[in-house]
């Protein structure tokens, strides 16, 4: 029998003419298939719950950009610490293009939110509702009738609601949960822009989960169209044994290999793909196909793995490698992001103290004094009300007058203190600073914050 070669000429969404293909995938159970759901449901609970947890009084995570404050784990942030979001992604980036160099688009597959909420929850209830994959493409190409309308209605109606509901979740993350339901309770009037918001959020889910789909990865997505670069032969990937299967044939005929071309692998596949055409731009990882083939193989009294997760080399025949040279770089760069955000995040201070000269002139001669202006710039950086308490630190002959020794400040509010530094002008030379103390009430840490005195023939 003549080997099969594969056919690429356009992608498996598009039909003849170019048009868009609306895919109905098999249901498929085995070992992939069994554990997915239960990964989706902890990673759907954990989009639910953050935004309600409290942790020191605020959300685990809330990100308030209307008033530049960011709550994360307890720990209170501004605006000024947007610099640790460089190396929080960097971090997060270079893990996911390690991730990718080892096991492909298993990130896709298996945590991508658009894969958990699409497989995990409408693609499920559309099941529910309309029943297999045959009957569900048949229903959409037949007449309406009576049933097909109700069903339609019933799972359209059940997407707004859910797509409503997560476009919701989705503002809790930027308003509070308590703000959230606050503003619902006092209706879309008293909060235009926030409701607007809901609504634009709630027709993009329902259009993405309802049509767009696996066109999101294919289209939009530029982590999908970026394997080819992150991957080698070397890379983990889900691949078919093409010296096992082919020439592909009948279960009865003799000399064929494995795969008896029962076209299972590809009616699971959520982006209609043919993964024995090689590995393709399409498929996300979801290891749906290699269930559907063991489950034949089974039947057929055969061994398992003729689609598996395999390298690319091991599946040619040779040696596979897991470790290689650039992924070490990979991780190492990785670890510096991780690294470097994360101890950032644990030093991170409970409040900002800057000691800075006044507008205006830098000193003025008093008589036989000189006097600088300086004013103490405060942060209050815990997630709750503190008491932060300023000390001279100076030596003689130095004089400081701190009309504000202590100050009551509320999470993230911030104050100037004046400071009024006095020394007698025979006395000045350069070099001379001012030395102050700054502590906290609610962390009970201290900082010295400092400052150059100025005065006759000298300058900050």
């Amino acid at each position: 029998m003549k080997r099969q070669e594969p056919t690429l000429d356009k992608l498996h969404m598009l039909d003849e003419r170019g048009s868009r293909h609306y895919i109905y995938p098999a249901e498929v159970s085995g070992r992939y298939s069994n554990l997915r759901p239960w990964v989706f449901a902890l990673l759907i609970a954990v989009y639910v719950s953050l935004p309600w947890i409290t942790v020191g009084g605020h959300p685990a995570v809330f990100l308030d950009i209307s008033a530049r404050r960011f709550f994360l784990f307890g720990r209170v942030f501004n605006a000024q610490d947007l610099y640790l979001a460089f190396f929080i992604l960097t971090g997060i980036g270079f893990s996911l293009i390690l991730l990718a160099a080892l096991f492909g688009r298993v990130w896709c597959g298996w945590a991508c939110p658009q894969t958990v909420f699409l497989e995990g929850v409408f693609r499920r209830i559309e099941r529910w509702i309309e029943g297999p994959a045959s009957k569900r493409e048949a229903m959409a190409r037949g007449p309406m009738t009576m049933e097909k309308f109700l069903r339609k209605s019933a799972k359209h109606l059940i997407y707004a609601i859910i797509a409503y509901v997560l476009a919701h979740l989705f503002l809790a993350y930027f308003v509070s949960a308590d703000q959230l339901l606050r503003m619902i309770k006092e209706g879309p009037a008293n909060h235009s822009s926030t409701f607007l918001w809901g609504v634009v959020m709630t027709v993009i889910l329902y259009w993405n989960f309802f049509w767009f789909r696996e066109q999101l990865c294919l289209i939009i997505c530029p982590y999908g169209r970026l394997q080819s670069v992150m991957q080698d032969p070397d890379t983990v990937v889900i691949g078919y044994d093409r010296k096992r299967g082919e020439p592909r044939g009948k279960a009865h005929q003799q000399g064929l290999g494995d795969c008896v071309d029962c076209r299972r692998c590809v009616a699971v596949c959520p982006t209609g793909i043919d993964i024995r055409n090689g590995l393709q731009m399409e498929c996300i990882g979801c290891a749906g196909c290699i269930d559907a083939c063991d489950e034949i193989m089974v039947k057929l009294g055969r061994n398992k793995g003729l689609i598996r997760y395999d390298s690319e080399r091991a599946l040619q025949g040779g040696q596979k490698r897991f470790r290689r040279p650039r992924l070490y770089l990979y991780l190492a760069l990785g670890l510096l992001g991780l690294t470097v955000s994360t101890t950032l995040f644990v030093r991170h201070t409970a409040f900002e103290s800057n000691l800075l000269h006044a507008r205006g002139a830098s000193y003025v001669i008093d008589g036989d004094l000189v006097r600088n202006q300086l004013v103490v710039h405060l942060i209050n950086k815990n997630p709750s009300a503190t008491v932060l308490t300023i000390k001279n630190q100076s030596a003689a002959p130095l004089d400081l007058i701190i009309p504000q020794p202590s100050i009551s400040l509320e999470s993230l509010g911030s104050i100037e203190v004046p400071v009024i530094a006095s020394i007698p002008r025979a006395a000045f030379k350069p070099g001379l600073r001012v030395s102050l103390e700054v502590t906290d009430s609610a962390s009970k840490t201290s900082r010295r914050i400092d400052a150059a005195l100025t005065g006759p023939n000298h300058s900050p």
